[in-house]
């Protein structure tokens, strides 16, 4: 008597071994900042002295509470410089300030028509000594 598997002719059973999934490796952590526009965010002056500088850089962080920013730089060895603390303000209207008129004394001073008159008495004095030199030279 022929032996009845319930299998199609041909059929080859497929088994899946279990795999368990494979360690995933540790994701760096990111800062818990919001870079809008190229500005980094950071709460306080303990998120800016908290923020991660790469070595041999300066990153500008916009304080969200207030009104100051900080640079922060580190040297070559990545060790943070001194964070350098700045506040600032909006300039709505900026006022226009006239110079103070004062009542000078321009008698001394020498206008440009009159300035103009003396350079051309001296380039032709100069010219004319010019021309006496050349006839001297010649006599000799």
């Amino acid at each position: 008597m022929a032996y009845n598997s319930y299998f199609p002719t041909g059929y080859q059973p497929y088994y899946q071994t279990y795999q368990p999934p494979m360690n995933q490796q540790v994701q760096p952590v990111q800062q818990p900042t919001q870079t809008n526009n190229g500005l980094i965010w950071v709460q306080g002056e303990t998120g800016a002295k908290s923020y991660m500088v790469n070595p041999n850089s300066t990153v500008m962080l916009m304080d969200s509470e207030s009104d100051r920013f900080y640079l922060k730089s580190s040297d070559s060895s990545g060790m943070p410089l001194p964070l350098r603390v700045f506040e600032y303000k909006e300039v709505s209207n900026p006022v226009k300030q006239d110079l103070p008129q004062t009542n000078m004394d321009t008698s001394n001073y020498v206008t440009k028509d009159e300035f103009n008159l003396f350079k051309e008495e001296i380039s032709k004095q100069m010219n004319s000594n010019v021309s006496v030199e050349r006839e001297s030279d010649k006599d000799v």
